[in-house]
Parts: C-alpha cells; sequence; structure tokens
C-alpha cells in the first residue's frame, strides 16, 4: 500500500519526546524513514528507535546538540553517511525556562535563544549544502502560538519563537527559486513534559 511520505528521509531533532515524538510517529506511520536527534534522554531514545522500526520503516537516534554548529554540522554528514540523503529536516529541539523577566537569568534567557532559535540556524545551514546540491529539499520550524501573542513569563520563549516565524519567513524567500520548501508550524498549549513545570496561570493563557 502506497503511503504520502514512502521511502522519503527525515530528520527531527529533539525527537526523543513530547512534540517531537509525536512527529518522528506520524512521518513514519506514513512510510518515511526517520532520523532524529536527543540530547539527553537515550533511554528513551532508544525505545522510540524501536517503535519507528515496528513500523517498517529504518531508524537511528543521535545523541546531537543542535544548539552547537559544530554538532550540527556533524550530524548532517552522519545522517547522510547512514541514510544516504535528507529530504526533510524538521528543527523541533526546544527547552522552556519560564520566570518573570525582574527574576530571569541571563543563563536562562541565552539557553532558551540557542536551543530554541540558534539551532534552526544551525541545523538549517548545516543543511542547506546538500539541498542546494540535490535541489530539492523541505525545512519544517516547530514555533508557537507564544512566538506570535507573547505571554506573561515567557519573554525569552516567545523571542525564540517570534525568531523562529521571521527566520522562516526570510529563508522561504531566499530559497523559493532553489526548489527547497520552508514552512513554520506555531501550535497553542500542548500537553508534555515540557509543559508539565509551567505555572497554571500560564498554561491557562494559552489554552
Amino acid at each position: 500500500m502506497s503511503k504520502l511520505l514512502n521511502n522519503k528521509i527525515a530528520l527531527i531533532t529533539g525527537a526523543s519526546r513530547g512534540i517531537g515524538r509525536g512527529i518522528a510517529l506520524a512521518f513514519a506511520e506514513n512510510g518515511c524513514n526517520v532520523a532524529f536527534t536527543y540530547r539527553s534522554s537515550s533511554e528513551e531514545a532508544k525505545e522510540l528507535e524501536k517503535e519507528l522500526t515496528k513500523l517498517s520503516v529504518k531508524s537511528k537516534s543521535y545523541k546531537s546538540d543542535a544548539s552547537s554548529l559544530i554538532d550540527s554540522n556533524k550530524l548532517i554528514e552522519d545522517v547522510v553517511k547512514d541514510f544516504e540523503s535528507i529530504d526533510i529536516l524538521v528543527n523541533n529541539a526546544g527547552i522552556a525556562k519560564d520566570n518573570l523577566l525582574m527574576r530571569m537569568s541571563e543563563d536562562d534567557f541565552d539557553n532558551v535563544i540557542n536551543t530554541n532559535l540558534k539551532s534552526v540556524f544551525n541545523m538549517s545551514s548545516s543543511v542547506q549544502r546538500l539541498f542546494l546540491k540535490q535541489r530539492k529539499g523541505s525545512i519544517i520550524n516547530i514555533g508557537s502560538i507564544v512566538g506570535l501573542k507573547g505571554n506573561p513569563g515567557q519573554s525569552n520563549y516567545a523571542a525564540s519563537k517570534a525568531g523562529i516565524i521571521g527566520m522562516t519567513k526570510s529563508l522561504s524567500i531566499e530559497y523559493a527559486k532553489k526548489n527547497i520548501t520552508l514552512n513554520c508550524v506555531s501550535p497553542g498549549f500542548i500537553q508534555s513534559r515540557m509543559t508539565d513545570n509551567i505555572a497554571e496561570s500560564v498554561k491557562a493563557a494559552l489554552t
């Protein structure tokens, strides 16, 4: 039976749990081979790898930090070596370090910007050579409704997601004639491990 993404190869960052895990499973259910990254949750990554393989697709997990350009460049090399190519990149890696600005540390601001926003630059920059060479490719960035409307206590997170939305718009224009598509999906509140520690007042503002 033919499936929508038969024999395509997707690379998804931060997919060992949460939204990324759901994305990986959805791709696999549609016949797509899946490479995905994790930063620390190795056991969950291995479990997901097994689940994806049961769906009759090729799958492999990679320990990699998308906030590092060096790691991103090496990741693309490793995935191409193992899968021969990449058709779709999903920039999903993200964290939240919520607090009011008066209580937010510089480290919490920088960590969120680097993990959520700089990672999109790193991964897109690293994969572009491959996409330009093969004259096709798709980049899907995971934004958030918070990047569109803001939310108290999430100025760092909102800034990172608004940056992703703006970067997607700009890069989509840059690559429009290169047969490389860029899209940004900005969901509302989704229950996941990352959102477990969000204050109830913040959750209420997002639902």
